[in-house]
């Protein structure tokens, strides 16, 4: 598949106005054509659209029609819509935190029962991801894009020149940084002037040192949180890799948006770049040869020994999901909808021939028949087989601890924050 044909997962539109309905007005009332809200994305809103078309021409309980916002004019315009007569019927959301300030304030409805009633539809998507709209033991959204778990990328040829092999543990990591260092190589290659490329590394160590539950902690508010043993024992390994050189010197200056990691890999200046799924589609776009060539490799985190963390655990964007208001005047057609058009073949093939690899059961086969299949199904294993799928802390978090976190992880990067000053500043 040509770079051109292929979507870039990660990317959407960072502004712009409402799309078909043009107010982005509400739910139209019984017997109305109700409102499904998402970002705007020129490869798959056709994708959504055309689901939605297929939905109204065969559904007797009512109609839908699809309208489209920039990344930050969404979050905006949903925060203030939510609760009131403008609200949408179904609206995008990335689950988890971002999800709960929602959920808490009594405006979104508990799936569970539609789940309940239809068995076969919670089966239908992969575990690890429908969790991923789930609070306090209550689903609230149904999975409608693709999987983007993060993944640690890297060159082949610059690991064959030095002679080292792709890292199973935390320890193989450590010395394939000294081995690439004594080569004259950086070893991985960080966009370090985006505190989110940071967050990585900070969310898979904890993960693997002390397991799902001590980040759930955190999220949860329990007493203690950030102070847990655990975050000062992975953001000491953490440190430790910095100090040693592993992602060199001038990671600071280098921005992940322009293009800079990635090219720093696919040039053979650095071995690694842990980075999202979608760091695929980039590379295709940016440097189609190193991609041909098959040069770019893929692997999971490394595992720490003796830590309390599934080795098969993921972190990343887990999915997004379809949630339904809880004062939809169409709820009838909405629970049809997200019963039948997220699992419908048609959509799913839509997705599958844009580069997405979607949370459902059963489609490996799909993916396995179309374009870059071993990358693909590499993706789709990962998920099936993860104990545990962790939303990025940033979307799980409440924005503002979100933000004091990410300015914290800045200042450690830069060695201007201890671990314990890291663990105390937001212990505070």
């Amino acid at each position: 598949m040509s770079a051109s044909t292929i979507v870039l997962l990660a990317s959407v539109a960072a502004c712009g106005s409402s799309g078909p309905s043009g107010s982005g007005g509400g739910g139209g009332g019984e017997g109305g054509t109700g409102q499904v809200w998402a970002l705007q994305d020129t490869t798959l809103n056709p994708i959504e659209e055309a689901s939605i078309e297929r939905f109204n021409e065969q559904s007797e309980a009512g109609d839908f029609e699809l309208a489209t916002f920039g990344n930050d004019p969404y979050k905006q315009r949903l925060r203030t819509a939510i609760g009131s007569p403008q609200a949408p019927d179904l609206f995008f959301n990335w689950g988890g935190g971002n999800l709960k300030e929602y959920v808490d304030a009594g405006t979104v409805e508990d799936l569970t029962p539609l789940l309940d009633e239809n068995p076969e539809l919670r089966d239908a998507f992969l575990p690890s991801v429908l969790a991923g709209a789930e609070l306090d033991g209550k689903n609230y959204g149904l999975p409608m894009r693709g999987m983007q778990p993060v993944v640690l990328f890297y060159n082949k040829s610059v690991l064959d020149a030095a002679g080292v092999e792709v890292p199973e543990t935390w320890d193989d990591l450590l010395a394939a940084v000294d081995q690439l260092k004594a080569a004259n190589v950086t070893p991985i290659a960080l966009a370090g002037n985006q505190a989110w490329t940071e967050l990585m590394w900070a969310e898979y160590l904890l993960d693997r040192v002390g397991g799902p539950q001590v980040f759930q902690n955190i999220r949860d508010g329990v007493e203690g949180d950030w102070s847990q043993p655990a975050v000062l024992e992975a953001m000491t390994m953490l440190k430790e890799l910095i100090d040693r050189g592993g992602f060199g010197t001038e990671f600071a200056s280098v921005g992940y948006d322009v293009g800079g990691a990635s090219t720093i890999l696919a040039q053979g200046d650095a071995g690694f770049h842990l980075m999202g799924s979608w760091e695929f589609v980039n590379q295709l776009g940016q440097s189609p040869d190193f991609v041909e060539a098959g040069d770019l490799g893929w692997a999971p985190f490394p595992a720490v020994t003796g830590g309390e963390g599934d080795p098969s655990n993921l972190v990343g964007n887990v999915s997004n999901f379809y949630s339904l208001t809880t004062d939809s005047d169409n709820k009838e057609a909405a629970e049809e909808f997200l019963s039948t058009a997220l699992t419908d073949e048609t959509y799913i093939d839509d997705l599958i021939a844009a580069g997405d690899v979607p949370p459902v059961t059963g489609v490996r086969e799909k993916l396995e028949e179309a374009e870059n299949s071993e990358y693909t199904t590499f993706i789709y294993d990962q998920t099936v087989d993860a104990e545990n799928f962790q939303l990025s802390w940033d979307q799980d978090l409440a924005a503002d601890e979100a933000t004091e976190m990410l300015e914290q992880l800045s200042l450690f990067f830069l060695g201007e924050q201890t671990p314990q000053g890291f663990v105390d500043a937001l212990s505070d």
